[in-house]
C-alpha cells in the first residue's frame, strides 16, 4: 500500500520559528513527531488533522525522529495512542528520569565551569526547567535502531542519524525513496550539532559535529525523492547541499585555528570570538557549535587541550599541514 503523507505545521515559542509533524496515512494512522505543547500548537494541530479529515483519536501510532521539545510535545496529549516508537534517549526524556536528568545537569554544570564559562551563563536548572515546560509526560512503547522497519509504516526502515541529537532517527523507503528527515536535514539552515551528557557517568561526552559530519556523509549516494525535514520546505537536492554545508563547516574551523595560533584559549572565549552578536541571547546553540569546532579540529590533530591549572585552553601544535 502507497503511504499518504501529510504534513502539519505547528507554531512554537523558539526562534527556528514553525516545527513540521507528518500524518502518515496506511493501513494505520500515523504520526510522525509531535510539535510542541502549548495550547496554541494542540489547537492548530487538531484544526490541520480535520482538514484532512481525521481527528486526534484516528492516530493510531506515533514514531519520534529525536528528544528535542518541539518534536514531543504533545504526545502527552494522545494518551490513547498505544504504540510510541523512537531512540532509547527519547524515552528519558518522555518519562523525565529523574536519574537522566540530574546526570544532565551535573554534566553541564562541571562542564561549563571547566571551560571557563561565567556563572551568569551556567543557570541549566532554568533552561532545563523552561524545556520541559513545553513537553508532556509519557513514554516509549518500542525502542528504534538502525535498520528496523516502522510497523504500520509501510516500506519505512529506519537510519540512525545522530549529531543534532545523540536520539536522531530517520526514515527512509527504499522503494519511493521518500525521506523522513526529522532535523537531521533542513533546505534552509544547517542543523546545530547540539552538547549532550554521555547516557552514563564517566563515559567519553559525545562528540555531535563529528557525528553529524559522519551523518551526513552516510546519505550522499542516498536517493531522495522527498525529504521531508522538521524545519523549512520539503526538498530533494541533498548532494549539493551536504557537500556545501561540510565546506562551511571545514572554512569556520579554520577561523577557529587562526584564533588559537594567536594565543591559547578558552571554549567560552572562542564562543565570543565566532559569536560576539548571539553568544548571550543563545548561549547553548552558541556554545556547542563552538565545542564541535574544537572537536573536529582536535580529531584531525591540529590543536589540543593544554594541560595547566584553571580553566580548559586549547592550543595550536606546531607543526600544521598547509591543508589549513
Amino acid at each position: 500500500m502507497t503511504n499518504e503523507i501529510h504534513r502539519i505545521t505547528l507554531p512554537t515559542p523558539y526562534p527556528v520559528g514553525d516545527v513540521h509533524a507528518y500524518i502518515v496515512k496506511n493501513d494505520t494512522v500515523t504520526l510522525i513527531d509531535a510539535g510542541v505543547h502549548t495550547n496554541e500548537a494542540w489547537t492548530s494541530f487538531k484544526e490541520q488533522l480535520k482538514n484532512i479529515n481525521l481527528a486526534p483519536e484516528d492516530i493510531g501510532q506515533i514514531v519520534l525522529t529525536h528528544h528535542h521539545p518541539d518534536h514531543i510535545g504533545l504526545v502527552g496529549r494522545l494518551d490513547h495512542v498505544d504504540a510510541i516508537y523512537g531512540h532509547h534517549l527519547v524515552h528519558k526524556w518522555l518519562t523525565r528520569d529523574e536519574e537522566y536528568i540530574n546526570h544532565y545537569l551535573n554534566f553541564f554544570n562541571d562542564l561549563y565551569f571547566r571551560w571557563g564559562v561565567p556563572e551568569r551563563f551556567r543557570n541549566m536548572e532554568k533552561t532545563l526547567q523552561n524545556t520541559l515546560a513545553f513537553t508532556t509526560t509519557s513514554e516509549l512503547t518500542d525502542v528504534l535502531t538502525e535498520g528496523d522497519e516502522v510497523p504500520g509504516l509501510d516500506g519505512f526502515v529506519t537510519l540512525g542519524t545522530p549529531g543534532h541529537a545523540e536520539s536522531h532517527l530517520s526514515f527512509y523507503h527504499n522503494e519511493t525513496n521518500e525521506f523522513l528527515a526529522g532535523d537531521f536535514l533542513l533546505k534552509h539552515i544547517s542543523s546545530n550539532p547540539l552538547l549532550e551528557p554521555p547516557m552514563n557517568k564517566g563515559e567519553e561526552r559525545p562528540k555531535p559535529l563529528l557525528k553529524y559530519r559522519e551523518s551526513m556523509k552516510k546519505v550522499l549516494d542516498y536517493t531522495f525523492s522527498n525529504i521531508y525535514p522538521g524545519h523549512g520546505d520539503i526538498f530533494s537536492d541533498h548532494r549539493d547541499l551536504i557537500i556545501e554545508r561540510l565546506a562551511k563547516q571545514e572554512k569556520r574551523s579554520k577561523k577557529v585555528l587562526d584564533y588559537i595560533r594567536h594565543s591559547p584559549a578558552t571554549p567560552f572565549e572562542i564562543c565570543q570570538y565566532l559569536f560576539p552578536k548571539h553568544y548571550q541571547s543563545q548561549f547553548g546553540l552558541t556554545m556547542s557549535e563552538t565545542v564541535g569546532q574544537l572537536d573536529y579540529l582536535c580529531s584531525l590533530g591540529k590543536i589540543t587541550e593544554l594541560d595547566q591549572e584553571g580553566p580548559t585552553r586549547f592550543i595550536a601544535r606546531h607543526k600544521v599541514t598547509s591543508d589549513m
